[in-house]
């Protein structure tokens, strides 16, 4: 079988998370072939991959969203009919346009996106968006925002279609675009796989983003809304990572009977004989992550700095790439604030030798799906402190059926005093902290184990081609 993948800001570009699970993934499918669809921010990391490719990743097609901003513009005589005026007009105020109309246009009779841009027609919708819905806003505000939202993705459906058996989306949004246009193209099915709600998350980044204009904040929202509908819409299946995301997915719009969660696994073997830290006089925790802002990095080093008061002989060592060198200067600056001489920034480590370090482990992030982190330091028998975020509650706890007891404790997002409370009380538990560790281990040895994974994504292509043959024969 060759398997499209297609991937939006992570593998092969960036390290940890998504990327990690994707590497992994294609490695215990030797018996397929992948063909690679990345989907980055800017051309000028085209070719630089954190990755040495598996053999079977047979093609690889790079696409970079800011080459859709310099594109130049030529004049095209094209006169767009009733039907597809209105279903432009429905993707320009971010409502339910037909996308297999949109990749008509755009894809089969290659239309130039600047042709719509610059038109007449355009300019019409535009007014009247800024007279009914931004009567106080500059029009070139809207302009020039709108613009923006719409020329990637327009750019994006231009793109020449790898051959495929069937498309594998890691996320909705602009990748979701793509997988629904190469069924399109190529008549096969598609899959949607979401580790985060990728709307919930840019939701979140657009809340807090400085880029965004007030006005305007709102309507981004609609927009990635409005991508992820068109990647369900058509979807031959969807998975999630818990039942939470799936019944969220069902909530904005999918159907049940193509939802479907598919938990996480780590590789067990590799991670249950790391032995535990010898008593040394310090209690070591761990916080394995990309530091970038979904992270929320400063929180935990502000709840560490309380810690310090309590428990003088607490470490953290905060290990993984800075997904955002913006972000990772101002906690480095922020650690030299606070003064906490006992926090390490070593970059990006070999988690296996690094866990035996660690005492327990720590996440505070703002967003999750169902963190690999929490899951190898489960299998390595250290408990973990999270935020109640995505599935971290189920792992810390428990999922349906398992009764395993606790393997951590979970806190409230942004709650520095609830993180530094319970990072105290593992300190000074060291036998409920072993006892959570055991049952961690337990919990991934009877749930999470990556041949398992494995096992379900194949199951889940053979019941895609078969959904997808029975719905083409009627």
């Amino acid at each position: 079988m060759r398997i499209c993948v297609i991937l939006e800001g992570c593998y092969p570009y960036v390290t940890g998370g998504v990327s990690s699970w994707m590497h992994q993934y294609i490695q215990a499918m030797p018996q397929h072939e992948f063909v690679l669809w990345t989907i980055g921010a800017n051309s000028k990391d085209q070719g630089k991959f954190k990755y040495t490719l598996p053999e079977n990743v047979v093609e690889v097609k790079e696409l970079f969203l800011n080459d859709a901003l310099t594109m130049s513009f030529r004049k095209q005589r094209y006169k767009f009919n009733d039907e597809e005026q209105e279903q432009l007009r429905q993707f320009i105020e971010c409502g339910s346009p037909d996308w297999d109309v949109l990749y008509h246009i755009y894809h089969d009779k290659g239309v130039s996106p600047i042709a719509f841009l610059m038109s007449e027609d355009f300019l019409n919708i535009l007014t009247r968006i800024c007279r009914e819905d931004y009567p106080y806003t500059a029009f070139s505000d809207l302009f020039h925002t709108v613009r923006s939202m719409m020329l990637p993705v327009l750019y994006t459906i231009q793109s020449e279609v790898p051959k495929a058996d069937i498309y594998h989306a890691i996320a909705t949004g602009y990748a979701g675009v793509l997988a629904r246009l190469g069924s399109y193209v190529n008549h096969v099915p598609y899959m949607l796989t979401e580790h985060g709600i990728y709307t919930r998350e840019r939701e979140e980044e657009i809340i807090r983003a400085k880029w965004v204009l007030p006005a305007f904040k709102r309507m981004w929202v609609r927009f990635f809304y409005m991508l992820s509908a068109g990647a369900y819409a058509k979807a031959t299946m969807i998975t999630s990572l818990f039942e939470r995301a799936e019944q969220l997915q069902i909530g904005m719009g999918c159907q049940p009977d193509r939802c479907r969660y598919i938990v996480n696994g780590v590789h067990f073997d590799r991670f249950k004989d790391i032995p535990y830290k010898k008593p040394d006089g310090w209690v070591d925790i761990g916080a394995v992550l990309r530091i970038a802002p979904i992270k929320d990095v400063k929180t935990m080093l502000y709840a560490f700095a309380d810690l310090k008061r309590r428990i003088p002989n607490a470490r953290l060592h905060v290990c993984g790439p800075e997904d955002d060198p913006e972000y990772a200067q101002e906690c480095y600056d922020l650690a030299k604030q606070l003064r906490l001489e006992d926090v390490e920034f070593p970059g990006t480590v070999n988690v296996i030798e690094k866990m035996e370090q660690f005492d327990f482990t720590i996440l505070t992030s703002i967003s999750e799906g169902q963190p690999l982190s929490v899951l190898e330091s489960f299998a390595a028998g250290r408990p973990c402190v999270t935020t109640d975020v995505g599935c971290c509650k189920e792992l810390i706890g428990g999922m349906t059926g398992d009764d395993l007891g606790a393997a951590g404790l979970c806190v409230p997002p942004m709650h520095r005093e609830a993180i530094s409370s319970a990072m105290e009380y593992l300190c000074t538990h060291p036998e409920e902290r072993y006892q959570m560790g055991r049952v961690g281990k337990e919990r991934v040895r009877r749930y999470f184990l990556h041949e398992d994974m494995v096992t379900n994504y194949l199951e889940a292509y053979e019941e895609v081609l078969t959904r997808w043959q029975a719905s083409d024969s009627v």
